[in-house]
């Protein structure tokens, strides 16, 4: 534990994966920032190239052998993580009746199998040698329901995921937690107001604080878990979603008329 200041990741490597995305450049640039050495993974090589890092590899978490073959690629180099953030997520179906077997199959193995496959031999490598901390990226779908069924049924096993990692392994000084974003302003949400520009005044009103959140609020939380300022912490599920799941802001206002 670095005591002058816990936060300082200086001397440790981080594995991420989604890390072209918005919530994943965040994220490197975060951990990054704090002294860490990140390896860099996505899919897609063209998107890991903008990226300041110390390293990068690409693979595909629906893919099983390719997973694997990764984690064998880590180890052969020495870049096995004493850090691993989670974050790679995937949604096609938005509603139920749009959720069939082929959406929740896909939607399954990204967001939770192929997490699972990636994170179980690193989390065995953090417990033989002595500690280790995780952090999955789930949702605020993992709490309650806001759509995209597939999507919320993976992130909910997240979280289950991270609670038996924290159980089984806190003795060989390994922690899990989740952090559990509400709606991002991401590009993915630039692309959405750009076909409906009035969309943002239609979600705000949802979220106490009358905002999305950033993809650097995701990140600065992520790296507060996985830094020695949260020791005691694990098995904790942190919402950064503006406050979306403390309350319903509109019944309050609507039925109440406060």
């Amino acid at each position: 534990m670095t005591e002058s200041n816990p936060f300082r990741l200086d001397g440790r490597r981080a594995l991420i994966t989604g890390a072209g995305g918005g919530i994943g450049g965040a994220l490197v640039e975060a951990l990054a920032a704090a002294g860490c050495a990140v390896v860099a993974a996505d899919r897609d090589a063209s998107l890991l190239q903008k990226l300041d890092c110390e390293s990068r590899i690409v693979f595909d978490l629906s893919d099983a052998r390719a997973i694997h073959d990764a984690v064998g690629e880590l180890e052969a180099s020495a870049r096995m993580p004493d850090i691993l953030i989670s974050n790679a997520g995937f949604a096609r179906a938005e509603t139920l009746s749009q959720t069939d077997d082929d959406n929740w199959a896909a939607e399954m193995q990204i967001n939770l199998t192929g997490a699972f496959q990636l994170t179980r031999p690193l989390v065995e490598h953090m417990a033989r040698r002595g500690g280790g901390s995780v952090v999955f990226i789930s949702s605020v779908n993992a709490l309650a329901h806001y759509g995209n069924p597939a999507y919320s049924a993976a992130k909910a096993g997240l979280v289950a995921l991270a609670r038996a990692i924290a159980v089984e392994r806190g003795a060989s000084g390994v922690r899990a937690n989740v952090v559990c974003p509400g709606s991002v302003r991401t590009g993915a949400w630039e692309h959405r107001l750009e076909r409906s520009p009035g969309l943002l005044a239609k979600v705000a009103p949802h979220y106490p604080l009358g905002r999305l959140v950033t993809p650097q609020e995701v990140a600065r939380t992520a790296l507060f878990l996985a830094s020695d300022a949260a020791s005691g912490i694990t098995g904790a599920v942190v919402p950064v979603d503006a406050g979306l799941t403390a309350g319903n802001l509109r019944f309050v206002r609507e039925v109440l008329g406060t």
